[in-house]
C-alpha cells in the first residue's frame, strides 16, 4: 500500500508542476480527491484490511489527501499572483501630464431647487436643518399629532426596518426635534423659530408620471407670538417668485392634514401644460405643490411649546414637483431613472 501512495504521490507533483492555470488545477483535484479520484479509491481496499490494518492505513491516507490539498491550494495562490503581476505589467503607463479626459459633471435639477430654495428662505432668516431618513414612529407620526390607528396613517404607508423604526414618510418628522432644539431661544430670548429642513421622503404607493416611492420635500416652520396666515402666504408667494423668477398663478383650497389646524392645500398653474391638463396634473390643470396650514397646537405642546402664547405656520413644500415644474420635467420617474444623458443638461443659472 505504501509503494501504491508513493506512486500517487510522485505522479501528482510531476502533473502539479505542469500545471499553468485554473482549470488544470481543478482537473488534477478532481482526478485526486473528487468521487473517483485515486485518493478516494485507496479507501475502498481497506475493507479487505484487519481493523488494526485500518486504523494505521486511514491515517497514512488523511495524511496523503491533507499533503494533496494544501499543494493545490499553495499553486492556486501562486498561479493568482502571476496572473496579477502579467495584468499590471500588460498595463499602458499613465502619464500623469496628460490633460484629463472627464467630462465635467452636473447638479441633479432637484439639488439645483434645493439649493436656489435654501438660498432664499435663508435671506429671509430661516435656518436650514438636516434630519435623518430613518426615524421612530413617535417622530413620524405621534409627534406630529398622528396617532395609533389613525386614519391618516393610510395615506401614508411606508416602509418599516426589523427593528421597529422605520423611513420618513414627510419631513414633518423633523418637526419635533426642530422646536425641542429652538425652544429656549423662543422662549427666554423672544427669537421667533425660522427653519427649513429638505429631506428624501419614502412611499409605499404605486408610480405613476406623478407619484414615485422615493421624492424631496422641504418642510419649513415659525413659531413665534401672532404668526398668522398671512405670514405663511407671504413667505410662500415671496419664494415662488424667486425660483421662477416671474409671477405664478397659485391657489389656497382647503386640506386635511393633521398636524395643521387650519390646514391647506397650495396648488399652482401646471408649469408644464400651461393650465390646460397633462399627465403630470392628472388633466386638472393644477399641481399639488405644498400642504401648509397653521401649527395643530398639540404639535406646539408636544415640542414643549405654549400653544396659548405661542403660534405658528408649517408647509411641506414638494422639492421633486417644484422641479418638474421649473425644468419642464413631465414624469416624476425620470428624476430617479439614473438616466445621466437626461439628468445631465441641467445647470445652475
Amino acid at each position: 500500500m505504501s509503494e501504491k501512495m508513493n506512486e500517487i504521490r510522485q505522479a501528482f507533483s510531476e502533473k502539479l508542476r505542469n500545471a499553468l492555470n485554473a482549470q488544470a488545477l481543478e482537473e488534477i483535484r478532481i482526478e485526486y480527491l473528487g468521487k473517483k479520484g485515486a485518493v478516494t479509491g485507496l479507501m475502498k481496499t481497506m475493507k479487505d484490511l484487519s481493523n488494526e490494518e485500518k486504523k494505521s492505513f486511514g491515517q497514512q491516507v488523511n495524511v496523503l489527501k491533507n499533503e494533496i490539498t494544501e499543494a493545490i491550494a499553495k499553486k492556486v495562490e501562486q498561479i493568482k499572483q502571476k496572473e496579477l503581476e502579467i495584468e499590471i505589467n500588460s498595463m499602458p503607463e499613465f502619464d500623469v501630464s496628460a490633460p484629463p479626459v472627464l467630462e465635467r459633471g452636473s447638479y441633479h435639477p432637484i439639488t439645483l431647487v434645493q439649493r436656489e430654495c435654501e438660498r432664499i428662505f435663508s435671506s429671509m432668516g430661516f435656518n436650514i436643518e438636516d434630519y435623518s431618513e430613518i426615524v421612530t414612529d413617535y417622530e413620524c407620526f405621534e409627534a406630529v399629532n398622528i396617532p395609533k390607528h389613525h386614519p391618516a396613517r393610510d395615506m401614508q404607508d411606508t416602509y418599516y426596518l426589523t427593528n421597529g423604526q422605520l423611513l420618513k414618510s414627510h419631513t414633518s418628522a423633523a418637526q419635533n426635534a426642530i422646536y425641542r432644539k429652538y425652544r429656549k431661544a423662543l422662549v427666554e430670548e423672544g427669537k421667533p423659530i425660522k427653519a427649513i429642513f429638505p429631506g428624501r421622503c419614502f412611499r409605499n404607493e404605486a408610480t405613476d408620471a406623478c407619484h414615485e416611492n422615493t421624492f424631496f420635500q422641504m418642510e419649513g416652520v415659525m413659531v413665534d407670538r401672532n404668526i398668522s396666515i398671512s405670514n405663511l402666504i407671504f413667505f410662500m408667494k415671496t419664494m415662488l417668485s424667486e425660483v421662477f423668477q416671474k409671477d405664478i398663478k397659485v391657489r389656497l383650497r382647503p386640506g386635511f392634514f393633521p398636524f395643521v389646524e387650519p390646514g391647506f392645500e397650495l396648488d399652482i398653474s401646471c408649469l408644464i401644460c400651461g393650465g390646460e391638463g397633462c399627465p403630470s396634473c392628472k388633466q386638472s390643470g393644477w399641481l399639488e405643490l405644498c400642504p401648509c396650514g397653521m401649527i395643530h397646537p398639540e404639535v406646539l405642546r408636544a415640542g414643549g411649546i405654549d400653544p396659548e402664547e405661542y403660534t405658528g405656520f408649517a408647509f411641506g413644500l414638494g422639492m421633486t414637483r417644484l422641479a418638474m415644474m421649473k425644468y419642464g420635467i413631465k414624469d416624476i420617474r425620470d428624476l430617479n431613472s439614473g438616466n445621466l444623458k437626461s439628468l445631465s443638461q441641467f445647470t445652475a443659472e
